[in-house]
């Protein structure tokens, strides 16, 4: 028999499942509307009276380190702002800057527009790294981007994944021919936020017993063999391994590392690694379904913890608000591919959240004009 695609299987288990639901309710004899459906539209209204109180606006002013804006050079940066004010977002960090005349425009923008609200991370571009005098080349359009007002560099996850280099390899996050970018990075005192990899499970078998499968499912492209393009583990620790050889460097580990499932492993990695901060985009749900060792975590780390979201939709900072500072118990994620449990709030004490929320990013973040207490 012929190997089924990743999208037939996905249907496949799908519609075994929807199946699995039908036969069971037509043994109960349930023939009327609603006796079966499939995974994706059940969505119970929880019977639990617990005290609620959703969070629309940020405690306190906050910079989001993990924002995309590929516009930035040419929307109008009052609209925006005004969606900003109504969450309590003093900062933005767009994450892609770009480099070059691109970056330019978008700070050229920010000056004459919205000065002060927003900060831009600029982008290595990866095209023909190993030809003679690639190294030095990328050196100096980073310097020209940060005279151009780039705040940071940010590197995303296409290095270790999909970047090669002029003979067609695969690029290691921790090739010796970018040790220049990050030592450079220290000398200008920018720090580096990286997203390395992809949620462990896409490396997994798509099974019942992959915690990710529904997000596979309907996401089918994010599904990945065991080496494709190498293990998981291998690139986690190529990121691990560039750390640690450029101490002076700052390096931001988007997303928790991938490892808000594990914090007894990140906690291990941030004493390993003194020079690492972690922000949380994209895995408060992670966060959420552990309050108790989540907040231990933030306790212990409160100074390296920064506030990220990543997709820019609004409405969904409300679960991250109401996760950092609530007590709520048992509330929904605003997306449930990929998180079908409940969340409960860590309640973090006022200090912790203004370190969270502000006070970390000033510390690390150059060129942010805000003075606060």
């Amino acid at each position: 028999m012929r190997r089924q695609s990743g999208m037939n299987r996905a249907l496949s288990r799908t519609i075994l499942l929807c199946a699995g639901i039908v036969t069971a309710g037509c043994a109960q004899g349930q023939t009327g509307n609603g006796a079966h459906m499939d995974f994706e539209k059940y969505e119970p209204v929880s019977t639990l009276k617990v005290p609620e109180h959703p969070v629309s606006r940020a405690k306190y002013p906050f910079i989001d380190v993990h924002n995309h804006q590929w516009n930035l050079a040419s929307q109008d940066l009052g609209a925006l702002v005004k969606e900003m004010d109504a969450l309590h977002m003093q900062v933005m960090v767009n994450l892609s800057g770009g480099n070059g005349s691109r970056l330019k425009s978008m700070t050229d923008n920010i000056k004459a527009h919205a000065p002060n609200r927003f900060v831009v991370f600029a982008n290595i571009d990866f095209d023909g790294i190993g030809r003679t005098g690639w190294t030095e080349k990328a050196v100096r359009q980073l310097q020209e981007d940060v005279r151009n007002g780039a705040a940071g560099l940010k590197i995303f996850k296409n290095l270790g994944l999909s970047v090669q280099d002029n003979t067609g390899r695969r690029v290691p996050i921790d090739d010796p021919r970018l040790d220049a970018i990050w030592e450079q990075c220290a000398v200008l005192k920018i720090p580096v936020l990286i997203h390395a990899a992809d949620p462990a499970p896409f490396w997994q078998p798509m099974d019942e017993h992959n915690e990710r499968w529904l997000e596979l499912a309907t996401h089918p492209r994010r599904r990945r063999g065991t080496d494709n393009p190498a293990p998981w583990e291998q690139i986690i620790e190529e990121q691990h391994r560039m750390f640690k050889k450029h101490p002076r460097t700052t390096f931001i580990n988007a997303h928790f590392g991938w490892y808000a499932n594990d914090l007894a492993q990140l906690s291990a990695l941030m004493e390993e690694i003194p020079n690492m901060y972690v922000e949380f985009g994209a895995v408060i749900a992670e966060l959420g379904r552990q309050p108790r060792m989540a907040r231990q975590f933030f306790e212990k780390y409160q100074d390296r913890i920064l506030f990220g979201k990543d997709s820019w939709v609004p409405s969904e900072y409300a679960t991250y608000f109401r996760v950092l500072e609530t007590a709520d118990e048992y509330f929904p994620y605003h997306k449930k591919y990929h998180a079908f449990w409940r969340l409960y709030g860590l309640n973090l004490p006022d200090e912790i959240l203004k370190k969270i929320y502000y006070k970390n990013a000033l510390k690390i973040i150059p060129g942010i004009e805000w003075t606060i207490n």
